[in-house]
């Protein structure tokens, strides 16, 4: 793939990374070479390598000692939004460490934002191309019945809860998220949607990650998921 041309607007990626010590240098090889100003690992209280080998990788690592999806990714957002306001990111993408999502697909994933056309992108692994195994049928049922909830309740338009996206650092401020944990993803797609934010889809790649997943690869995950997704849904009606 060729290398992206440096984009008009400052992008900074968060990753979330929980015991991702096998997986996480691949991850920050694979980003677009010239797209991305600084990639941030959050190490959300991991007991292996996972933050000495992202930062010999050369990301800015942070530990967030509390557990939870959406702990990690809002000491990521909070490392953002700590520099002076004419440095802090015009955009910020969101990649999970696993090696699940293919990196080089965030120059289409960010695309609309710079042509100006979107506030929220999702990358969708339901448009995209899924190796099989990549999602167990308990994914591919929580995100149908997630995304039907969010239209039928909220008319938004989506067809996946991906946890990879980018979104306008304006938007982001304009969503304020609070779930720290599995809510993470949905909350900030229904508060876009009732915010009118301007959200759309882009297709991506998905495969199997490496290592077990600590929400699907569990009966224990899949089900506190589940419950925290609904939970969050009905939440704000």
């Amino acid at each position: 793939m060729s290398v992206a041309p440096l984009p008009l607007a400052v992008i900074d990626v968060i990753i979330p990374a929980y015991n991702e010590e096998q997986s996480i240098a691949r991850v920050l090889a694979e980003i677009p070479a010239g797209l991305v100003r600084e990639v941030i690992v959050v190490d959300n209280n991991s007991r292996d390598q996972t933050g000495p080998v992202a930062a010999a990788a050369g990301a800015t690592v942070l530990r967030e000692p509390r557990p939870g999806y959406g702990h990690a990714c809002l000491a990521g957002m909070a490392r953002c939004y700590g520099r002076p306001p004419a440095e802090q990111p015009d955009i910020i993408v969101f990649l999970d460490g696993d090696y699940s999502d293919y990196p080089a697909d965030m120059t289409a994933l960010v695309a609309p934002l710079l042509r100006q056309e979107a506030d929220l992108v999702i990358g969708s692994r339901a448009l995209g191309q899924r190796e099989a195994g990549s999602m167990l049928p308990q994914q591919l049922f929580g995100n149908w019945l997630a995304t039907t909830l969010l239209h039928y309740l909220y008319g938004a338009q989506f067809t996946d809860l991906g946890p990879f996206r980018a979104v306008r650092r304006e938007a982001l401020l304009r969503i304020g998220m609070q779930d720290t944990t599995y809510g993470w993803t949905v909350e900030m797609q229904l508060k876009a949607a009732k915010l009118g934010l301007r959200c759309t889809e882009v297709p991506v790649r998905y495969r199997r990650r490496i290592g077990v997943s600590k929400v699907s690869g569990t009966v224990k995950g899949t089900l506190g998921a589940g419950y925290k997704i609904l939970w969050t849904i009905f939440r704000y009606l």
